[in-house]
């Protein structure tokens, strides 16, 4: 009997799988890093062979340290970095271009000119996004537009569009499957997340030819199976959610006023407002929670471009920690005397201040600047970007039954030094799980509940175990100093 479920996650700078049990339990799993590609100031690209064959490599190593084979297992499900843009040639498959990555700001001139046409309140009015470089819409113009005949080919079929859901899926069931689902597709300036469709209007608005989009299809859905030659047995995939969206789920966060912040490369923050599509008036994004069985639940999301990149910048780039978990030991050794502000614009400033043209600063340096300051001032810069996003949701949100919990998972939430000057800076209590990768878990649950493998909702929310909360221990009027020094930082790295 398949008794187990395959998550597959594809990460900004890794791709992992993992297998769970029937009891939900991790049984193995595999990870790899693949390169980052930066061939210009401002762009991120990733080589797609490297993202499919870190993806096939990690689920063979989950199966093997599980014991297992593709035939103990129940269904796949899928999480990815989202926005990230893919146009690929449907007879061999073979993609016109490296991925654009989501942190890429190559577009952000085609955004100002469809801003300077009037064109921003069309898209946010249906897509309930920003006209910002950040989304797939944009990306899918610069490739149809750069690369030679590629606009002719698109129009007449010949190739295909997808986020990295709809290039696994596409890889993994041998280019039988073009779908994606509700959320990732929610992700890319064309699709009317109200209608639950893509949009004429807004295809015309981009030059995207409805020809190469994928269908669009429920989180728990029916992706196809796998090609039996990648793992030994064909595999049905019933599951595929946006990272993001895939963590509201592992998190449990499936009533109205929930708030769940994941800490990965970047930190997004997302605010479940049920069947109520909320429109921002403070400059977040509406967007899809998920889709489950034809229900559409809708968020308010805030989205921080640079979280933990900004620690692997002091281990790669100023070579001041030697792994992640120095940035916390060091941080602690700061001189509480500094009030040093790093402004991660490495890639621009996303929510709330939408400005592609930003670039990081540092302010309140001294001579007696080090190492350590420059780590603490990475790991509370995270925090107060969050202190951002949670003003904008409450304003937004109005109270309505809001949850003053944050529920935060991703890798920098192991450091206990981080998540208490958090909470510190919210003035509001966070919860760590005891499961921290709930956004793989959130994909796992979409197929184990599709196949009846799992239990429904109800059931897994009850099932989620707090590891340690971290409650407010900072002095009001530091804290006030504090979050006044922050943003008098960022009003100097704006550009506009």
């Amino acid at each position: 009997m398949r008794s187990h479920i395959l998550a597959i996650d594809q990460g900004t700078t890794s791709s992992r799988a993992m297998v769970f049990d029937k009891n939900m339990s991790v049984v193995g799993q595999g990870q790899k890093e693949f390169r980052q590609h930066f061939p210009k100031s401002g762009w991120v690209e990733h080589d797609p062979e490297d993202i499919w064959e870190t993806v096939v490599w990690s689920m063979r190593r989950a199966l093997r340290g599980a014991g297992l084979g593709a035939d103990d297992i129940a269904a796949i499900g899928i999480t990815n970095q989202r926005e990230t843009t893919l146009v690929w040639d449907r007879q061999t498959g073979k993609p016109i271009h490296n991925a654009i990555v989501w942190q890429d700001r190559r577009t952000a001139d085609i955004c100002n000119q469809l801003k300077a046409q009037g064109a921003e309140d069309l898209v946010a009015r249906k897509t309930g996004l920003l006209l910002d470089p950040y989304f797939a819409g944009t990306k899918v113009k610069w490739l149809l537009d750069t690369m030679e005949g590629a606009r002719q080919r698109a129009e007449a079929g010949e190739l295909a569009f997808g986020t990295v859901d709809t290039y696994l899926v596409w890889r993994l069931t041998g280019g039988k499957v073009h779908a994606t689902d509700a959320t990732n597709a929610s992700r890319t300036l064309l699709f009317d997340i109200e209608k639950g469709a893509w949009d004429p209007e807004l295809l015309d608005l981009l030059g995207v030819p409805e020809a190469i989009l994928p269908e669009v299809i429920d989180c728990d859905g029916d992706f196809g199976e796998t090609d039996a030659a990648v793992l030994g047995a064909a595999i049905p995939i019933r599951g595929v959610a946006g990272d993001q969206h895939a963590a509201v789920i592992g998190q449990a966060c499936f009533s109205p006023g929930m708030i769940k912040s994941t800490y990965g490369t970047g930190c997004f923050a997302v605010l479940n407002t049920g069947e109520t599509l909320v429109r921002s008036q403070n400059r977040l994004l509406s967007t899809i929670a998920y889709c489950i069985g034809g229900k559409t639940v809708y968020a308010l999301e805030g989205s921080i471009f640079v979280a933990g990149a900004a620690v692997q910048w002091l281990r790669d780039g100023l070579k001041i920690i030697g792994k992640a978990s120095d940035s916390g030991r060091l941080a602690i050794d700061a001189d509480p005397n500094q009030n040093v502000y790093l402004v991660p614009a490495f890639v621009g400033l996303g929510a709330p201040y939408w400005d592609a043209e930003a670039r990081g600063a540092m302010f309140g340096l001294t001579r007696n600047t080090g190492p350590e300051e420059f780590a603490r001032a990475a790991l509370e810069a995270v925090c107060y970007q969050t202190a951002d996003l949670l003003e904008a949701m409450y304003k937004d949100w109005d109270g309505r039954g809001t949850q003053t919990v944050l529920r935060v998972d991703g890798g920098m939430v192991a450091s206990d030094y981080t998540m208490q000057f958090l909470s510190d800076i919210l003035d509001a209590p966070v919860d760590r799980p005891q499961m921290l990768e709930t956004t793989v878990l959130g994909a796992a649950w979409l197929a184990g509940q599709a196949v009846g493998l799992w239990p429904g909702q109800e059931e897994f929310a009850r099932r989620w175990a707090l590891e340690r909360q971290f409650v407010p221990e900072m002095d009001e009027s530091i804290r006030a100093a504090k979050l006044a020094g922050w943003r008098d930082a960022v009003s100097r790295t704006l550009t506009r």
